[in-house]
């Protein structure tokens, strides 16, 4: 059974395959979704082009998130070649790396200012740029961490702008909900990509995740598409305003186990 047949989907935030934005593409192509991929400069160009092939086609276009015009463009782009979308999926988000260790207290003024456009503005902008464009009973679905309600070394900034991605996302919810447009947040567990190695002391984290969280062991990619694929469909028809957790179940740990 394919619970998308029909939909078609926007998915921001593509880099390459290894990419969480990667998984959420798969899994709404296998279940029937027609494709778009916006990417972030010319250097990934043609890694998504290909990604884009692997997934039925999929039209492909540069987005600076950072510039009214560019998400002006896109909106007349996808106008123009899919009349509508379905379901708009955020996974962008970007923090100097510098901010990404040390004491959050150090952050500069530049720094979080950059962090919070890209990683939480970014979703106002493009839901404002898109309003027209995105069909009534549509859904959004943004993509979060942990570090937004919880503290995780090194994660600092990027935490805060979290927590006002979700934020936004219930404001969204609210706003967009008489349209019967749902809002929704996936909290992933860690997962090895370009942009999470950045945080200092990541690679301890996996194991340390894997050996806590009551699943033993670690998500993937396609497990956070699989529940973006619920969330896009009719099956979360009266689900919003929501932070759905695909962590194998480590958020609920209140205390780590005894080493076995």
């Amino acid at each position: 059974m394919r619970l998308l047949d029909g939909k078609t989907a926007l998915v921001t935030g593509v880099a390459n395959r290894w990419s969480i934005a990667t998984g959420i593409a798969k899994a709404l192509f296998a279940h029937g979704a027609t494709l778009a991929l916006t990417y972030q400069g010319e250097r990934v160009r043609d890694e998504v082009e290909k990604l884009a092939a692997e997934v039925g086609g999929g039209t492909c276009y540069e987005c600076d998130v950072t510039s009214d015009e560019a998400l002006k463009g896109l909106n007349e782009a996808i106008a123009r070649d899919h009349g509508k979308i379905d379901t708009l999926v955020h996974s962008i988000a970007f923090v100097n790396k510098e901010d990404l260790q040390g004491k959050v207290y150090t952050t500069s003024r530049a720094g979080f200012a950059l962090a919070l456009d890209i990683s939480a503005y970014s979703l106002i902008a493009l839901v404002n740029a898109l309003a027209e464009t995105l069909a009534d009973g549509g859904s959004v679905v943004a993509l979060t961490y942990l570090g937004s309600t919880a503290i995780v070394p090194n994660y600092n900034i990027a935490g805060i702008s979290k927590a006002a991605l979700e934020a936004i996302v219930r404001y969204l919810a609210f706003d967009l909900g008489s349209r019967g447009i749902r809002v929704n947040a996936i909290s992933s567990g860690p997962i090895s990509t370009a942009s999470s190695r950045q945080v200092k002391g990541f690679r301890g984290m996996l194991d340390r995740v894997a050996g806590a969280a009551p699943l033993r062991r670690n998500v993937t990619p396609d497990d956070v598409g699989n529940a973006a694929v619920y969330l896009a469909s009719e099956l979360s028809s009266a689900v919003t305003a929501d932070v759905h957790f695909v962590d194998a179940g480590y958020h609920a740990m209140g205390m780590l186990p005894e080493p076995s």
